[in-house]
């Protein structure tokens, strides 16, 4: 009987450490198929990787150059963006960018895996947008025991990282009276009357970046 195969590497790729907590929580179920290989940016990373999953949680999407690093890095040898944001100009600039794959947030446990192991088996897999589903049991994000949904949670970071609606809309690719809409419901939520409010429960509440995780991949080896 042949031994079963190794575990690929995983390499988790976010700002937010809840974020990536949750998403190794998930893959934690599967530690036989799936190791993480990194959870602490602080710690840098020298080996190479089988796929680094880019966690686009209040990120920038793939029209940015975050994705264009990570895909040159030779230490990385797949990029998959693990998303709820299924825009076709996304969708077609993280082909044009060379990811080898663009999952839903959506995906069961088991599924996710899957994807994984089909894309470091050499496939490209791009999987279908989520729709309105519901976040898979185990994925996490700031805010959350509070009430605030994964895609409000996504609007106040990056309010609390400083950005305007404008920018809040064209980094999510939202309208701008969607981006409004979700501002009064999360301030109804947290109690806030005013954007300085929002920001300085923001801060409190665990919505600034915890690392810049994107850094020591620049450059290579």
């Amino acid at each position: 009987m042949n031994p079963p195969p190794a575990p690929i590497t995983v390499a988790l790729v976010d700002d937010y450490d809840v974020v990536v907590i949750g998403v190794a929580h998930i893959l934690e179920q599967y530690r036989g198929r799936v190791v993480i290989a990194e959870l602490d940016t602080n710690k840098g990373l020298h080996d190479d990787v089988d796929i680094v999953l880019y966690d686009s949680f209040a990120q920038p999407e793939a029209d940015h150059e975050e994705i264009r690093v990570l895909v040159a890095n030779p230490r990385a040898r797949h990029v998959v963006v693990y998303t709820w944001n299924f825009h076709p100009d996304l969708v077609a600039t993280a082909r044009e960018a060379g990811v080898h794959g663009y999952l839903s947030k959506a995906l069961p446990a088991r599924e996710l895996v899957d994807a994984l192991e089909r894309v470091h088996a050499g496939e490209q897999v791009f999987t279908e947008a989520p729709g309105r589903a519901r976040a898979v049991s185990g994925l996490n994000w700031p805010g959350r025991t509070e009430g605030l949904t994964d895609r409000e949670a996504e609007i106040l970071a990056l309010i609390t990282q400083g950005k305007n609606n404008a920018e809040v809309a064209a980094l999510t690719y939202l309208s701008p009276n969607t981006v409004k809409s979700y501002i009064r419901t999360v301030y109804r939520k947290i109690g806030a009357g005013s954007r300085t409010q929002a920001v300085l429960w923001g801060v409190g509440h665990g919505f600034t970046p915890d690392h810049h995780r994107i850094d020591h991949w620049r450059g290579g080896p």
